[in-house]
């Protein structure tokens, strides 16, 4: 085939024989953590007590993993290449972890895990058991930014971490099975955003065993041709390493290698000294291999390698006698007693393969990101601040508001390179152009003189893919930098199981003593739920802030700022912060300005509080309390407050505003939640609270139901009432509008039950409104001019 490797004399036959010792050494002890609890080098009869009581692993991927990390060994000690490893089978972890032990770098870690007979016990013992490690590449592997627990991302990720790492190559194993996932489908297009000459070099390795569970792989049984087509169409230029006998495969394997680094080299010298801007076909490597390579052919007369049943244990049922002997087989297939000394120590010229220090894969600081952070420069916020003469007097688009912050935040970080915003294809419409001002969009595709924003070197990072804007970010993130992902709000459920994934990597990150604290991950979620009214109900959930709610209390927050002032202190924060998920809701639309920024800070520093502008319940109790969180649902209360003043001058009405959500949990629930006694002190022991909510309202009652006025409290939010309609119909229809507000206070203060007249008030106006939108268009003249009272 015309892309098979050039012919290479690489390997000298003495250095092919120690490559082959290492290969067989990480074979051995992917098969030993599966299987092994005892008895680790095989020096006494293998009996059914050295044995783990229940199997678990995976192990048709790991040979594979295991072959491709030793030739990664040998070209970067030849070229003294900067690599870090992305294993995308994530089960394939038996491999990754037996690589970073025979390197060294898992007893610097972990000391209990020694070199020695006893350490392999110990390796072997704690994997997929019982106080050990999972199955997957994760927090606890050295040199791993991927776990791959849940397949499609690893390619996202490689390229999100050399964006901005100029030296730096990521060499990323994408497993046959994942590539049929929607996520790596598009991730192939991460080198139309690559720049030669300030980013780094992903070498994507495509790696062919032909199953997965239970079924054969697209890939591996399309024509070579085709796939061949597939992968040229893409824009790479794919190197062919196909076979099973192990010689010729190491030595088509290290002329693949060497070829694919030099090509490396030479686009990146072509870019950075010559001045070339054409963009270029990077390599990659397709490695067709057996499932399963060198384990059992057959089990118990079935064919096992090469087919799926090497998938994960080839054999589970050690109660048969023949399946222990076919083990002990097995391992001593890979002659231990050849790879390890008298004490259990990889033998020296096995071990001198590892390049050392912080060329080791799997100790490049780059997997330990938050090692190399650096704080961001940071203007100060308030010097964007709104001039806000009184409440309601200024109108204006908060998140235009916070992109002039943005790109100043740009500007800061240009020299360093160390911030970036994705998103899909929404930065402008999500009022952040600002950001143009000082930076482009990153592209390396054809362009026309009349593009907008289009440059190799810009900083905004768009595609219309969720999954790779989120694995962008995430790639950026692990490995040392920094980043704001923008969306719009019901389609940032498309990455909600990523979401899932990065959550509890931060959560089991945070429990590794040797992990480092990375960026924070922040999502501005705008063109939200109450102001889709255009686009119609597909664009009409809020639902991404319960399932953030799910994850562990110390790594989430959800802020619901409502308006510019509070945006801005709430984003600077965000930025500030580390090992954190942090959702900002925030519209995009003309909306009144409540606080200025003296206030704003005052406020957002509590993440709730008592308006006192907008209550009058001075010196005692209140009547009621209005609550509200979100900036539309705070536009209604204060609306509603204000009808309430009309129809009652004498009624005590409390406001309370909340933008830090997980304010309403108990202290003891979450960091930031409220005291008892504070959370008393704000929405009282027995009075009704009427809450207006920017999300599902059963969110609201689970953060609270613990709380004492619980059985009080009548949340108002999105009830999956939605159409294309207008801005205050949308709140009507979910009865989240002021006039409904009125109504829920007229059921549930005891001295309003008779007041038939405002309910009478209150019915009439919903009805004017019904027929005023079909008939113009257009909402009322006045909910469309509604003013707070002072504020005009």
């Amino acid at each position: 085939m015309a892309a098979e490797p050039t012919t290479t004399d690489t390997l000298t036959p003495e250095l092919l024989t120690r490559m082959n010792a290492w290969w067989r050494a990480a074979n051995y002890l992917s098969v030993g953590q599966i299987y092994l609890l005892d008895n680790p080098l095989l020096r006494e009869k293998l009996t059914l007590d050295h044995v783990k009581p229940r199997l678990l692993g995976h192990w048709g991927t790991t040979p594979g993993l295991n072959f491709i990390y030793v030739h990664l060994n040998r070209v970067i000690r030849d070229t003294d290449s900067k690599v870090l490893f992305i294993a995308g089978p994530g089960h394939g972890a038996p491999g990754v972890v037996a690589a970073t032990y025979l390197e060294g770098t898992y007893s610097e870690l972990y000391p209990d895990i020694s070199r020695d007979e006893e350490g392999l016990r110990r390796l072997f013992r704690q994997f997929s058991f019982p106080g050990g490690i999972p199955s997957h590449a994760a927090p606890e592997t050295p040199g791993s930014i991927h776990e791959g627990g849940e397949l499609g991302y690893s390619l996202s990720h490689a390229y999100g971490a050399v964006l901005d790492n100029p030296d730096l190559i990521v060499a990323c194993v994408v497993g046959d099975g994942e590539a049929e996932t929607g996520p790596l489908a598009t991730s192939w297009h991460g080198n139309k955003f690559l720049n030669p000459v300030g980013d780094g070099a992903v070498l994507p390795i495509l790696h062919l065993n032909g199953y997965k569970i239970a079924n054969p792989t697209v890939l591996a049984r399309i024509s070579p041709e085709e796939l061949k087509s597939l992968l040229q169409g893409y824009g790479y230029d794919p190197i062919f390493v196909e076979g099973e006998d192990p010689d010729p495969m190491h030595h088509a394997m290290a002329g693949a290698l060497d070829e694919a680094f030099a090509r490396i080299a030479a686009i990146q010298k072509a870019a950075r000294e010559e001045g070339e801007t054409e963009r270029p076909r990077w390599p990659m490597i397709v490695l067709r291999s057996p499932k399963g390579w060198t384990g059992p052919k057959t089990v118990d007369g079935k064919k096992t390698e090469g087919f799926w049943r090497s998938h994960q244990v080839p054999f589970s049922d050690m109660s048969k006698p023949e399946h222990l002997t076919l083990l002990e087989d097995w391992m001593k297939s890979y002659r231990p007693e050849e790879l390890f000394d008298d004490d259990g120590r990889l033998r020296p010229e096995i071990a001198a393969l590892a390049p050392e220090g912080e060329r080791r894969m799997s100790a490049n600081p780059h997997a330990n990101g938050g090692a190399l952070r650096r704080p961001l420069r940071l203007p100060d916020f308030t010097d964007y601040a709104l001039d806000i003469p009184h409440p309601g007097a200024v109108e204006a688009e908060s998140t235009h508001v916070m992109g002039v912050f943005l790109r100043d935040v740009m500007k800061e970080n240009l020299a360093s390179r160390n911030f970036r915003v994705f998103g899909p294809d929404e930065t402008a419409s999500n009022r952040l152009q600002a950001l143009f001002e000082v930076t482009d969009r990153a592209w390396n595709a054809q362009t026309f003189s009349y593009d907008d924003h289009l440059a190799l070197n810009g900083r905004v990072t768009e595609i219309l893919s969720e999954h790779m804007c989120q694995g962008w970010l995430e790639g950026y993130l692990l490995t040392g930098r920094h980043g704001l992902f923008s969306c719009y709000e019901a389609f940032i459920h498309i990455i909600d199981s990523m979401f899932n994934q990065h959550a509890k990597w931060l959560k089991t990150a945070g429990e590794v003593e040797w992990r480092r604290p990375i960026a924070s991950l922040n999502y501005l979620l705008t063109s939200h739920v109450w102001r889709q009214d255009h686009n119609g109900f597909s664009h009409q959930d809020p639902g991404f802030i319960d399932h953030v709610v799910n994850k562990k209390a110390d790594i989430v927050r959800v802020y619901l700022p409502p308006d510019a002032n509070t945006l801005l202190y709430v984003t600077d924060h965000c930025l500030r912060s580390w090992n954190r998920v942090n959702v900002i809701v925030a519209g995009k639309q003309p909306a009144p300005q409540w606080l200025d920024m003296d206030a704003a800070i005052k406020h957002c520093t509590q993440g709730i509080g008592l308006w006192e502008w907008a209550s009058n319940d001075h010196g005692g109790d209140p009547d009621v309390v209005l609550a509200c969180a979100g900036d539309v649902p705070t536009l209604e209360t204060l609306a509603a407050t204000s009808l309430l003043r009309e129809f009652f001058p004498d009624l005590k009405v409390r406001v309370v505003n909340v933008v830090d959500l997980m304010t309403l949990q108990p202290k003891s629930e979450h960091p930031h939640g409220l005291s008892d006694a504070d959370f008393d002190a704000l929405f009282t022991k027995d009075k009704p609270v009427i809450f207006a909510y920017h999300g599902y309202p059963w969110l609201i009652h689970r953060l609270a139901y613990r709380r004492n006025n619980h059985n009080n409290m009548h949340v108002r939010g999105y009830v999956e009432e939605g159409s294309t309609t207008t801005p205050f119909d949308m709140v009507v229809r979910n009865r989240l509008d002021r006039f409904h507000l009125v109504a829920d206070v007229l059921d549930r203060v005891p001295k309003l039950a008779g007041q038939v007249h405002a309910r009478q008030a209150i019915r009439d106006k919903l009805t004017e409104h019904a027929r005023y939108i079909r008939a113009h268009g257009l909402d009322l003249p006045e909910v469309r001019d509604w003013r707070w009272p002072g504020g005009e």
